[in-house]
């Protein structure tokens, strides 16, 4: 079978099944077999990896993953593609192709079956729209993962990776920063995927911890209150979180927690450490536990 990494092979494949781009699924197929092998070598896949790829397209990236891991899972859920991915990968017997909505496929189960309930590695090259839904869906789930490596728009990458009072600072950045060790590995033009798209991309590596780096007492209630830290992003936190509805907690409980850390009644939370959230957090939860059993 003829490498689609090589643009003239991709466009050929493209012809052969008349196949319409679907502005809906967000595609772009990468065309660019330097940046396939750096997404490969970032990934670090071995023999003794089971692979689950997002988004295999026409089977780019599946044909170089086949090639190094033991098994690759592999999720579309454009139908058209279908028959397509049956011939490009018809020479590997390691790949199984699921029709669906990764959104909506039991990962868990997945690596149950498929590897023993071991961690997997994810890769994908994730439409634009719903990168932030999988990724998050990925790590809430608590799928057992050793690590993902995906291309995503540069400036979500650049979001998963800053740290506090940077304008690209915020709810992504500490939820990913929880869970695993981010790390760009490439930044992508447009000019290395077909249709073009309109933004740069970068491939990033988020490498899972296996005990989170802060310790929580309750993880929803902390993802919660920096949701409403950074819903309204001018506003202080005492305000964001004393009016966030779901949160049961009032400005005096907040502005006492941010009394105890030592710091002010007036401080925002693009400022905040993920420490300090963890922090905050705890002390916020034993407050609240607190006023409800009185």
């Amino acid at each position: 079978m003829a490498t689609l990494g090589i643009p003239q092979n991709t466009i050929a494949v493209l012809q052969k099944y008349n196949f319409n781009f679907q502005k809906k699924f967000g595609q772009n197929f990468l065309i660019d077999t330097t940046v396939l092998d750096r997404i490969i070598e970032a990934s670090q896949i071995t023999k003794d990896d089971c692979v689950l790829e997002i988004g295999p397209g026409i089977g780019t990236m599946t044909q170089y993953l086949a090639e190094r891991a033991r098994e690759v899972i592999a999720v579309e859920i454009d139908k058209a593609l279908i028959p397509i991915l049956q011939d490009t990968l018809a020479e590997y017997d390691n790949v199984t192709v699921i029709n669906d909505d990764i959104l909506k496929v039991d990962i868990n189960k997945i690596v149950q079956e498929r590897n023993d309930g071991r961690p997997i590695k994810v890769v994908a090259n994730l439409p634009y729209y719903i990168t932030t839904p999988i990724i998050m869906g990925l790590f809430e789930s608590h799928v057992p993962l050793k690590s993902i490596t995906i291309m995503v728009q540069k400036e979500v990458a650049d979001r998963m990776q800053v740290g506090p009072g940077t304008k690209d600072y915020g709810a992504l950045s500490l939820a990913v920063q929880f869970y695993a060790k981010p790390q760009i590995v490439a930044n992508v033009p447009p000019n290395c995927f077909i249709p073009r798209p309109n933004v740069g991309s970068a491939v990033i590596r988020l490498t899972r911890y296996e005990e989170p780096p802060v310790i929580v007492k309750n993880e929803q209630f902390m993802f919660a209150l920096i949701r409403a830290s950074f819903n309204q992003r001018r506003k202080t936190l005492v305000n964001g979180l004393g009016n966030a509805s779901g949160l049961s907690v009032t400005k005096d409980q907040v502005v006492a927690a941010l009394e105890e850390m030592g710091l002010s009644a007036t401080i925002r939370g693009e400022v905040l450490t993920l420490e300090q959230f963890a922090r905050l957090s705890n002390l916020l939860f034993d407050i609240r536990r607190g006023t409800m059993l009185n």
